[in-house]
């Protein structure tokens, strides 16, 4: 016996130990630690926004400043009554005069003074180089105050507003109503204060961050660097209208930034200052920290690896061995046995083995002298069998001998009445051609002795009759050598209708007077069969339907033509008989062999179990329908082209 390459695992211990290994040790480590940096990164985050919104903070206190110290001016011009009795005159000289003495000492950008009306007198500033201006409008260049100023102050003294202009400037203005002192409103102060990018360096430079006046519309009205100006409009606008502080990153000239959105306000108008610090140092923390997590992680799992690879050695070894061990069963018929090596379960595990393998191969030898005995029995039984079969062979020969012999006595029975008066006819016709030649004047007395009209007349009629009985000799030798088909071992094209009316001339000693046969023959191709395998199985199934009838009835043959998916063409053959039928227990077993409902000596039940290997063999089907009083039908099914590979292998096992 060839032996088989030893079977290797699908999948390594080893390597599941390692998944196992890692799933349970390394990956918590990885996730608390990432979750860790995680955890440390949003720290950052938010210890960063608490100091910007401290910054923010600040920031708002010192333009809380600068509108404390611009109402305390505002105070002080309007306790000026000089100069409300010249505002209250409309005396522009006076009040550009006033103005411009004020203006040195306060932090207003400018002065602008209107009259009670809101039409504009005199506007005192600073230009860009820190220069005292004076505006006067002329009659034709009358300014007013526009209307929803001054609709505002008609209910209050005072509001402020924040303005912001498309030159990165904004700015802080205050509005105040000016009375005299009898409380008579006599005119209107604006104050203004003008901030713009270098008020957001001065407060870059002390606090080190990045700084943006953003409208609520997210538009950048000022900010530290130009670069910021460059975003697309409303880009920042999610932020500005977000219900809390905001805080998101971004990079500012490649460098990593985390700005705080701080909603601020001035009086009457709302507007946002975003502050951004660098997170450059914490970002080189951030990437220490990770090197060091995947260094702790690496040295985890490369010490893991080598742990289990050490200490799976110590597992799996043994195991090795009782594979190898319990591979190697199959090709020993002697016990198989592993040193012991340990007293863990591994080592109990080790005993078992080679207590089961001592088992195998007591039993195996056991097995082996149970298959000699049932070789011996097996061949026993086939040689059993094979004399059953001859038997009911020769018990099923002896029947048709006896029909074929039955047949055979009436034409030989015919012929040989006959050939005495053929004798008889033939010797006085020789003497009469011999008296004919010696004395031809007696031939008229002779002709009347020897009545030699009779014989004429009657000698046909013999020969006829010897003529008949010769061709029913003639055809039943015919139908025998049909029947038997000395070329049988070999697949021919068969004729169905031929094969029945052959077998039918076989018994047709047994039919002849009492039963009639009824032939319902369709149009069906040659079938492609082991011919005198077929011829037995039709007269089986012809032999039976005739002794299930006692006295005389009706056999019906039907031939038809169907199509089986799988299967193809298949000729079917229905042979019912108007016999005494079958009850449901004996039909289940009429193909089990040496079944049979005959009496003893009158048959060896191995008939119907022969007609249903022969047809199994050639893949087709045989069924079979009766009811007790009612006769039995038989329904066979035989493909027009079986696979002929395979109904030559179920001979050739069969001649085995």
């Amino acid at each position: 016996m060839k032996k088989k390459p030893p079977r290797t695992a699908r999948r390594s211990l080893r390597s599941i130990l390692v998944v196992w290994f890692i799933l349970f040790s390394v990956v918590p480590v990885a996730f608390v630690t990432g979750y860790s940096v995680l955890k440390y990164e949003q720290a950052i985050d938010n210890e960063l926004a608490q100091r910007l919104a401290a910054n923010a903070r600040e920031i708002d206190a010192i333009l809380d400043d600068f509108k404390s110290s611009m109402m305390d001016r505002r105070n002080i011009y309007a306790a000026d009554t000089p100069f409300i009795y010249t505002l209250s005159t409309g005396d522009v000289a006076g009040i550009r005069r006033t103005a411009l003495d004020w203006l040195k000492a306060d932090i207003s950008t400018s002065l602008t003074f209107f009259n009670r009306q809101g039409r504009m007198l005199a506007s005192v500033y600073r230009d860009d180089q820190s220069r005292l201006k004076d505006f006067v409008p002329s009659g034709r260049r009358a300014l007013v105050l526009a209307q929803e100023n001054l609709d505002k102050l008609r209910y209050v003294n005072e509001y402020a507003l924040v303005e912001h202009s498309k030159n990165g400037r904004f700015s802080l203005i205050l509005f105040s109503k000016l009375s005299n002192a009898a409380g008579k409103h006599v005119g209107y102060l604006e104050q203004s204060l003008d901030l713009d990018s270098r008020f957001l360096i001065k407060q870059k430079e002390r606090m080190k961050l990045e700084l943006m006046i953003l409208r609520p519309t997210g538009a950048v009205s000022a900010a530290t660097l130009p670069d910021f100006s460059m975003y697309e409009k409303g880009y920042f606008e999610e932020y500005t209208k977000a219900l809390v502080h905001s805080f998101f990153d971004l990079d500012v000239r490649g460098e990593p930034h985390g700005f705080l959105v701080y909603p601020m306000s001035f009086g009457n108008s709302d507007f946002f200052l975003a502050l951004g610090a660098s997170k450059r140092d914490a970002k080189a923390v951030l990437r220490n920290v990770n090197l060091a997590f995947y260094v702790v992680v690496a040295t985890v799992l490369g010490l893991l690896i080598i742990m289990i690879w050490v200490s799976s050695n110590a597992v799996l070894k043994p195991l090795q061995d009782l594979v190898a061990a319990t591979q190697n069963i199959q090709n020993n018929d002697s016990p198989v046995e592993i040193p012991v090596t340990s007293e863990t379960e591994i080592g109990l595990l080790t005993e078992s083995f080679n207590t089961m393998s001592r088992n195998i191969a007591r039993a195996r030898a056991e097995l082996k002298n149970k298959i000699i005995e049932l070789e011996k029995a097996n061949l026993q039984i086939k040689d059993t069998q094979t004399k059953l079969v001859h038997n009911s062979k020769m018990i099923s020969l002896g029947q048709l001998v006896a029909g074929v012999a039955h047949e055979l006595n009436n034409p030989i029975g015919f012929i040989y009445s006959n050939m005495s008066h053929l004798r008889d006819y033939a010797e006085k016709l020789m003497r009469y051609a011999e008296e004919a030649e010696r004395n031809p004047h007696n031939i008229h007395r002779l002709q009347k002795e020897l009545d030699i009209d009779f014989i004429k007349e009657d000698l046909p009629k013999l020969v006829r009759s010897c003529e008949d009985g010769a061709r029913r000799t003639r055809d039943i030798v015919l139908g025998l050598r049909n029947f038997s088909r000395l070329e049988a071992a070999e697949l021919k094209e068969l004729d169905i209708h031929e094969s029945l009316e052959s077998t039918l001339n076989l018994i047709k000693g047994e039919i002849k007077g009492r039963i009639e046969i009824e032939r319902n023959f369709g149009s069906i191709p040659k079938v492609k069969c082991f011919s005198s395998q077929i011829n037995q199985v039709f007269m089986n199934l012809l032999s039976n339907a005739v002794q299930a009838i006692e006295g005389s009835g009706r056999i019906w043959i039907t031939t038809k033509i169907t199509r089986v998916r799988g299967k193809g063409e298949m000729v079917v053959i229905s042979i019912q008989d108007s016999g005494k039928g079958m009850t449901p227990e004996v039909q289940e077993k009429i193909f089990d062999p040496f079944f049979s409902t005959k009496g003893v000596g009158q048959g060896t039940g191995l008939g119907l179990s022969i007609t249903y290997g022969i047809v199994l063999n050639h893949g087709g089907d045989i069924q079979v329908k009766s009811q007790p009083g009612t006769g039995t039908e038989f329904i066979v099914m035989i493909p027009v082209k079986p696979d002929e590979s395979v109904l030559k292998a179920s001979i050739n096992r069969k001649a085995e």
